[in-house]
Parts: structure tokens; sequence; C-alpha cells
């Protein structure tokens, strides 16, 4: 499979937020925006600028793949 770039997995987070800001006193980010943002922390504290798809637990390799089909306009 491919490699998911940072800067790919910071759109995908972006995308997210932007489609369902964050809520409540604590600002809490969405399931699919929370998911994505651990791997994107590794990333950035292992300084390594991608991932494999692989890598991706459950959550967040579906928030990914949704990421990517909505993006591509696959889903509305």
């Amino acid at each position: 499979m491919s490699d998911i770039s940072i800067h790919e997995l910071e759109a995908a987070i972006n995308f997210w937020r932007a489609r369902s800001p964050a809520s409540g006193d604590e600002l809490e980010l969405c399931e699919e925006a929370s998911a994505l943002s651990k791997p994107y922390a590794l990333l950035i504290v292992q300084r390594q600028s991608a991932l494999q798809l692989e890598g991706l637990d459950p959550k967040a390799r579906n928030a990914w793949e949704s990421y990517v089909r909505l993006n591509n306009g696959l889903e509305g």
C-alpha cells in the first residue's frame, strides 16, 4: 500500500475539523480528527515524514479512508 505523508495527514485532520468543528467547553475534536491526530503526533515526535496505511489503527484508518472518498467526490 502507499504511504501517507505528514502533509496529507494534516490535510485530512483539517478537513474533519472544518466538517465537524471542535465542540463543548473542552473544544473536543470530532472522532475522525481525534483518531488521525495520534499518528500525526507520532510522526512529529519521531521526526518521520510519512507512515504506511497499515500502521493506522482501525479508527484512524476508517477516518483516513472516509476522507479520501469524500475528498475525491465518491461520497456525499
